[in-house]
């Protein structure tokens, strides 16, 4: 049972909506579907930007000379769009679990910030805390672990590069 509540938030600034967009959105729902959804879109940014960073770390006189060590400096160069792509993605999920795991909403009636502040009643707390708990948290965790994972492809990677 649903219980009326009378909302003074507009609905698309509501935590709930917020969350709903974001699912929806085709670059947010990377991390929503399933695993191999997001290494898939991540894979395809770094294997486009891989050309375009090999060219350029061509231009390097010392580079160009070792063939080995260009196309490593390229691919560790290309991991840059990737992790960028994640902590955008990040920080978006981070918003939304924020608003859903607050008692109050922000929110604007005007386009000049007017600093509205509305109490959530607590069937809204209970049901923003289960989707924050049950859905935005898993997509954190990937998404850290993403960012981990591209982290430490850098790092091995910038080791190889002295080590060639």
């Amino acid at each position: 049972m649903t219980e009326a509540v009378s909302c003074p938030v507009p609905p698309e600034q509501r935590p709930l909506e917020e969350f709903r967009q974001l699912c929806q959105s085709w670059f947010f729902s990377w991390p929503t579907e399933q695993p191999s959804s997001l290494s898939r879109w991540l894979i395809s940014s770094w294997v486009l930007m891989l050309p375009v960073c090999t060219l350029v770390a061509s231009g390097s006189w010392t580079l160009k000379q070792d063939p080995p060590r260009l196309v490593a400096a390229g691919a560790v160069a290309a991991l840059v769009l990737p992790l960028l792509l994640l902590v955008r993605q990040w920080l978006g999920w981070t918003y939304v679990m924020q608003r859903l795991l607050r008692e109050t909403v922000d929110y604007e009636e005007s386009g000049w910030y007017d600093g509205q502040t509305w109490e959530k009643p607590l069937s809204w707390r209970e049901r923003d805390l289960l989707v924050a708990r049950h859905e935005v948290r898993p997509i954190l965790g990937r998404l850290g672990r993403a960012m981990a994972t591209a982290a430490g492809l850098m790092l091995v990677g910038a080791s190889v590069c002295q080590a060639l």
